[in-house]
């Protein structure tokens, strides 16, 4: 269920239907500069979208069926501008899985929360489920987060973590489940740049994914 991690081969990538979450990698760099001094995130229901506090822009509404529970573990922060951005890096997520689950790979709520430079990736990997016919269902909770501000205000790099122990795929036709191969490690670490839009939206500018790179 994975976005792509950084340990999958092109071999692999044949069978990656069964793994679940990890991430695409690549994209802009231009949440990249300056980055310094640390925030720590602190928990955050996923189900609802969150709008960022320091702007009015409409953001889409992004709902995801019981059937999949996407949980995002101590997602606070006490500075307005930190939770601006992680609410902004959730809804980001939920929308690559809204996407799967509606078998839809142009997702416009993808587009919003991506720069243009990672939209094809994030497309990517959708359709590494959808052509295949498979939809996400069960647990997923992503924790973890640790939040780097650039120094400018204009960026910010977010790490978090995620536990693929009971997320699994679903096939559309045959109503088969699958979960990870025997022996994969659940745990994937992310690693996300970001980029404030002028519209006021933080926007995942890179994503990559690191296989057994965490723990609970």
């Amino acid at each position: 269920m994975a976005r792509r991690a950084l340990t999958t081969t092109a071999a692999a990538f044949a069978t990656a239907a069964a793994l679940l979450l990890t991430a695409c990698g690549g994209g802009d760099d231009s949440a990249s500069d300056d980055i310094k001094g640390a925030g720590n995130s602190s928990n955050s229901p996923s189900a609802s979208a969150s709008p960022s506090a320091e702007s009015d822009v409409k953001r889409p509404v992004i709902k995801l069926p019981s059937s999949f529970q996407l949980t995002f573990e101590n997602w606070t922060s006490s500075d307005p501008v930190e939770q601006a951005v992680l609410n902004d890096a959730k809804e980001e997520v939920r929308a690559g899985y809204a996407a799967i689950i509606a078998n839809d790979p142009d997702s416009e709520a993808v587009s919003f929360y991506d720069t243009k430079g990672v939209r094809g990736m994030t497309k990517q990997w959708i359709k590494s489920y959808t052509d295949k016919d498979l939809t996400v269902i069960g647990k997923l909770p992503a924790f973890d987060p640790k939040l780097v501000m650039a120094e400018n205000g204009r960026g910010a790099s977010l790490t978090y973590c995620t536990d693929e122990t009971d997320a699994k795929t679903r096939n559309r036709k045959t109503s088969k489940v699958e979960g990870n191969p025997a022996g994969t490690n659940p745990y994937v670490r992310y690693s996300v740049s970001l980029a404030k839009s002028e519209q006021g939206v933080w926007q995942n500018s890179s994503v990559r994914g690191e296989r057994g790179k965490c723990s609970r």
